[in-house]
C-alpha cells in the first residue's frame, strides 16, 4: 500500500519516498472528486451530516495525503521529492480553489442555510455554517462563470509561484559557504561557533571551519566576529540571496503582488489586505497599520536613543569609523558586554536541549495539567526526529502527540515552525487525539557535548511549544474552526505568552541547569540576563514595524506604475525604520517567505498584535501566580481549548475580563533596562 495513504494515526514517513507523492495524491484527489459529486447530489433533505460535515469529511481526507507530502519537502528536500511534489502542486491546489466555487456546492450549502435543522444549530457548529457561507461567498461563489474561472487560475498560480519562492530561498541559502583556514581569521568567535564550523567543514571533506547562511552559524558570526570585512561578507551574502541568477525571486515579487492584488479586487475588496484581514482582529489593512503606526511613533524617540548610543558606542569605544549595518550585532553585543559585563555565550552551557524540554514540559504540567513523555518510535523522516505523547495528568487521557525536529540541514528549509497533521474530535467513548510537528533550526550538538542552546533558542522553543499547546489542547468538536484554524493575529497569543516563561527564574529553576556540573543559573548571571531584556529593545521593536508596515504597503497601497520596483519600493520604507537609511540597501525581501510564500501575506503585523495580548494576558499569572493551576486551567478553558470556536475579542475579554491594553506591550519592551553593571 502507498505509504501516503495510510489511515494510521502515526503517518509511516519512514516509508515515504519521493515515488508515492504522484500515485497518492491523485488517488486522494480522483476519491475527493468523487465524494463532491455524491454530495452534491444527494437525494435526500439537506442535513449537517450530509453537506457541512460530509464536505468537512472530504477535505481533511485530501489534507492527510497533501499535508505529509508538503511537510517532507520542507524537512528532506531532494530533487526527486522536489519535482514529485510540484508535478502535483497544481492538480491540488486547483482543486482547493475549485471547492468554493462549485456551483452544485454552494447550492447544497445554501439549501442546509435554510432548513429547519440549520436554524436551530447553536455553537461551534452555527459559527461553522455562518463562516463557511461566509468564507465561500468571499472565494468567489457567488461571481459569473468566467470570473470564478480566472479566480481559480489565480489561486494555482499563486501556489506555484509561493514554492518557487520558498525553493528559490532555500537554494540561495544552501549555495553560499564561507570557508576559512586560517585560525586568526576566527578572532572573537565563541568555542561554541567555531566547532560547528569544524563540523561542517568536516561534513563537506574540508580542512578548517566552513561558516554558512543557517542561523546557528550566520548569527553568531556577525554578533562576535571580530573580522569586519567577513562580517561584511556574510551580511552582503545573507541579504541579498536569492536576488540574482538562476535563483533569482525578483521577477517573483512583482507578479505574487500583482496576482493578489486582481484576486481581491476580483473578490469585490479595495485590496488585498482587506481581503486577508476581514476576518481578523484587526479587520482591515487600514486598522492594522494604524496600529503599527501608532506603536512606531510611540517607539521612535526610544530608537533614536538607542540608535545614536550604539552608533556612538561603535565610533569612540570600538574605534569603527562608521556604523553599518554588518556591525549591528557586533556593536549590540560588546555594548552588552560592556554595560552588564554578561555575554549571551555564558548561558549556553546551562541550556543543553533535553533539559530545555524536560522544563518545558514540567511548566506545562505545573500549569495545564498536561502531562509530556518522549516515547521511542521508528515511524519518522530523519534519525533526529523524536516524538511525543500529552496526556491529561488527571484523567490520563490522550490528548495529542507530536514530531520535534530541532537542527539544521542542507535538505531542509530555514527557521521554526509548528503544523498539524491530525485534528482531534469527539468520538465514542472519548476525544481523538490531535497529531503535530515542531520544526527548529537550532546548534546541534558537537562530539561528546550535548546541543546547547542561546538563550533565544529556548525562548523559540517556548513559542513553538505554544502553538503545539494550542493545537493538541484544543477541545472543539468541528475540526475547521478547532486548534490553529484561527485569525493570524491571533495565533500568536499562545505562542508568544510561553516565551515569557523563558525569563522567569522560578521556571529556569526547572531546567536551566549546566550540562556538566547541573548547578543552576549563578544569580548574578540571570541577574544580568534580566537586565538585557530591554536593551536596545526599541531597535528590534522599530525592525519588527517596519517588516509590517512593509508588508502592509505593499498590499495596500503599492502600484508598480506609480511606485517602480517593488524591491526599491521596500528599500525606502525599511529606510525610515532603520539607524540609517542605506542599511536598507539591500535584497531582505527576495527571502521574506513569510510574506511572500502566503502564509503572513499582509499579516505580519500580527507578531506585535499578538505580542500586545500575550503581554497583556501575562500579567494575570504575574500577579496570580506564575504556575498559578487556577489561572493555568482558565486560560485553557478561555484560549488553548476553544480554537476558532467564538470571536477571539470575547475569549480575550472571559480570560482577562475586559479588552486588551497596550501598557503591558509598552513598559516590557520600551520601560528600558538603566540597570548599572554594579547593580546586577
Amino acid at each position: 500500500m502507498n505509504p501516503l495513504l495510510a489511515r494510521s494515526f502515526r503517518i509511516p514517513f519512514h516509508e515515504i519516498r519521493a515515488e508515492h507523492v504522484v500515485p497518492a495524491v491523485r488517488e486522494a484527489l480522483q476519491a475527493a472528486e468523487q465524494e463532491l459529486a455524491a454530495l452534491i447530489a444527494e437525494p435526500g433533505a439537506r442535513t449537517y451530516a450530509n453537506t457541512l460535515q460530509r464536505l468537512d469529511a472530504l477535505v481533511e481526507r485530501l489534507d492527510r495525503v497533501v499535508g505529509p507530502a508538503a511537510h517532507l519537502v520542507t524537512v528532506m528536500d531532494t530533487p526527486a521529492l522536489r519535482e514529485a511534489y510540484q508535478t502535483v502542486l497544481p492538480e491540488f491546489s486547483a482543486f482547493y480553489a475549485r471547492l468554493p466555487l462549485n456551483e452544485g456546492l454552494w447550492r447544497a450549502l445554501k439549501a442546509f442555510s435554510e432548513t429547519a435543522e440549520a436554524r436551530a444549530l447553536s455553537g461551534v457548529r452555527r459559527r461553522h455554517l455562518q463562516k463557511t457561507l461566509r468564507e465561500f461567498a468571499r472565494a468567489g461563489a457567488e461571481l459569473p462563470p468566467e470570473q470564478k474561472a480566472r479566480v481559480q487560475e489565480l489561486q494555482v498560480e499563486l501556489s506555484r509561484l509561493h514554492t518557487e519562492f520558498a525553493n528559490h530561498t532555500l537554494d540561495a541559502t544552501n549555495a553560499f559557504e564561507l570557508h576559512l583556514t586560517d585560525e586568526a581569521e576566527l578572532a572573537g568567535l565563541p568555542e561554541s561557533a567555531q566547532a560547528l564550523a569544524r563540523a561542517s567543514a568536516a561534513a563537506k571533506g574540508l580542512e578548517g571551519w566552513r561558516f554558512t547562511l543557517q542561523l546557528p552559524s550566520y548569527g553568531p558570526f556577525l554578533q562576535y566576529s571580530e573580522r569586519r570585512d567577513l562580517r561584511e561578507r556574510m551580511y552582503s551574502a545573507y541579504m541579498n540571496r536569492a536576488a540574482d541568477g538562476e535563483l533569482d525571486n525578483r521577477p517573483l515579487i512583482p507578479r505574487i503582488l500583482q496576482v493578489r492584488r486582481e484576486l481581491a479586487r476580483l473578490l469585490g475588496f479595495a485590496n488585498f489586505a482587506d481581503f486577508r484581514l476581514e476576518d481578523s482582529m484587526a479587520g482591515t489593512g487600514a486598522a492594522a497599520l494604524a496600529f503599527l503606526e501608532d506603536l512606531a511613533e510611540r517607539t521612535r524617540p526610544y530608537f533614536a536613543r538607542e540608535a545614536a548610543e550604539l552608533s556612538a558606542f561603535a565610533r569612540d569605544t570600538l574605534g569603527l569609523d562608521e556604523l553599518q549595518a554588518w556591525d549591528v550585532a557586533f556593536a549590540t553585543e560588546r555594548l552588552r558586554r560592556e554595560r552588564f559585563d554578561f555575554d549571551e555565550e555564558a548561558l549556553r552551557p546551562y541550556f543543553p536541549l533535553e533539559r530545555v524540554l524536560t522544563g518545558m514540559f514540567e511548566v506545562a504540567r505545573r500549569l495545564f495539567g498536561s502531562v509530556v513523555r518522549e516515547r521511542p518510535i521508528s515511524e519518522v523522516w530523519h534519525p533526529e526526529v523524536a516524538y511525543y505523547e500529552i496526556h491529561d495528568e488527571a484523567s490520563g487521557a490522550h490528548l495529542g502527540s507530536f514530531y520535534a525536529d530541532w537542527f539544521p540541514r542542507e535538505s531542509k528549509r530555514g527557521g521554526a515552525w509548528m503544523d498539524s497533521f491530525v485534528t482531534g474530535g469527539p468520538r465514542a467513548g472519548g476525544w481523538m487525539p490531535h497529531l503535530g510537528l515542531m520544526v527548529g533550526n537550532f546548534t546541534p550538538p558537537e562530539g561528546q557535548t550535548p546541543a546547547l542552546l542561546t538563550h533565544r533558542e529556548v525562548e523559540t522553543t517556548f513559542h513553538e511549544f505554544g502553538h503545539l499547546l494550542h493545537h493538541c489542547l484544543s477541545r472543539v468538536e468541528v475540526a475547521p474552526r478547532a486548534g490553529t484554524n484561527v485569525p493570524r493575529d491571533w495565533v500568536e497569543l499562545p505562542s508568544q505568552i510561553m516565551e515569557n516563561w523563558a525569563w522567569e527564574r522560578e521556571a529556569l529553576d526547572l531546567f536551566a541547569r549546566h550540562y556538566q556540573s547541573g548547578e543552576p543559573i549563578p544569580e548574578q548571571l540571570f541577574r544580568r540576563m534580566r537586565a538585557t531584556r530591554t536593551f536596545l529593545a526599541a531597535i528590534a521593536q522599530m525592525r519588527q514595524l517596519s517588516f509590517g508596515i512593509a508588508d502592509l504597503l505593499l498590499h495596500t497601497h503599492y502600484d508598480p506604475e506609480r511606485d517602480g520596483d517593488a524591491v526599491a519600493y521596500v528599500q525606502q520604507i525599511l529606510g525610515r525604520y532603520t539607524i540609517r537609511p542605506e542599511f536598507a540597501a539591500n535584497h531582505f525581501i527576495t527571502t521574506f517567505t513569510h510574506v511572500f510564500t502566503g502564509g503572513y501575506a499582509a499579516g505580519y503585523y500580527s507578531y506585535l498584535w499578538s505580542e500586545m495580548l500575550d503581554a497583556d494576558a501575562f500579567t494575570r499569572f504575574q500577579q496570580e501566580g506564575l504556575f498559578s493551576r487556577e489561572v493555568g486551567r482558565a486560560y485553557v478553558a478561555a484560549i488553548l481549548s476553544r480554537g476558532d470556536s467564538a470571536e477571539p475579542a470575547e475569549l480575550f475579554r472571559e480570560f482577562m475580563g475586559r479588552d486588551p491594553e497596550l501598557t503591558a506591550l509598552l513598559a516590557r519592551n520600551l520601560g528600558g533596562a538603566e540597570v548599572a553593571p554594579e547593580a546586577v
